[in-house]
């Protein structure tokens, strides 16, 4: 495993990280402190920055972002890599997410509240497989976002695992695996044909 320097997030080595305060970093503090990497996020009260992405990464979100974007209803509105606040000690960011229209985005327009989410979808990659199968699908669980879409590579093109919510036990039931052509009906009808992704080796 080779550390990361803070070249590799653009700084110079006059750079001073924020020393976290007792107790880890709250929420909030993702619009106050200066000069975070993109897409930082916060997980169990830790700053967490996101690697670059691959293509394959950048286009089989934009290809969810595109059809979701086409297919919802006008009641809802769809989101790419936007901050949700999912309680005071993790404020994630998702790839793909879908809330309701209107929703209320925060002082400064930089969050939603998971009341306002009814999708999550996590395109997964290999610097944060680990926390994109496990940590945050816990998280969505735990913040009452009722379906999650967790996206695997298979042969360079984007395989998706649907998910639903059990209120009982606020943990995720799996609701099928989908290859070549995601089409479901909820949370409102969805029919994606997963295989227009060009495959890039």
């Amino acid at each position: 495993m080779t550390a990361t320097s803070e070249r590799d997030y653009g700084l110079d080595d006059d750079y001073e990280w924020a020393r976290p305060p007792d107790g880890g970093w709250i929420s909030d503090d993702l619009d106050e402190l200066p000069n975070l990497p993109r897409r930082t996020e916060l997980l169990y009260a830790s700053l967490v920055f996101a690697s670059a992405q691959t293509v394959y990464h950048s286009l089989t979100v934009g290809l969810l972002e595109r059809a979701l974007a086409e297919q919802a209803p006008h009641a809802f509105d769809v989101y790419r890599s936007f901050s949700l606040t999912l309680d005071r000690r993790n404020r994630l960011e998702p790839d793909v997410l879908v809330a309701r229209a209107g929703a209320e985005l925060g002082p400064k327009g930089t969050r939603l509240l998971p009341d306002d989410v009814c999708l999550v979808a996590e395109v997964v990659a290999e610097d944060s497989a680990e926390r994109d199968r496990d940590a945050k699908t816990r998280k969505y669980a735990a913040a009452g976002i009722v379906h999650f879409w967790r996206v695997e590579e298979e042969d360079a093109l984007p395989v998706v695992h649907t998910y639903a919510l059990d209120p009982a036990t606020r943990a995720y039931a799996p609701t099928g695996i989908f290859h070549d052509r995601l089409k479901l009906t909820v949370p409102f009808p969805v029919d994606i044909d997963l295989s227009t992704l060009e495959p890039r080796r």
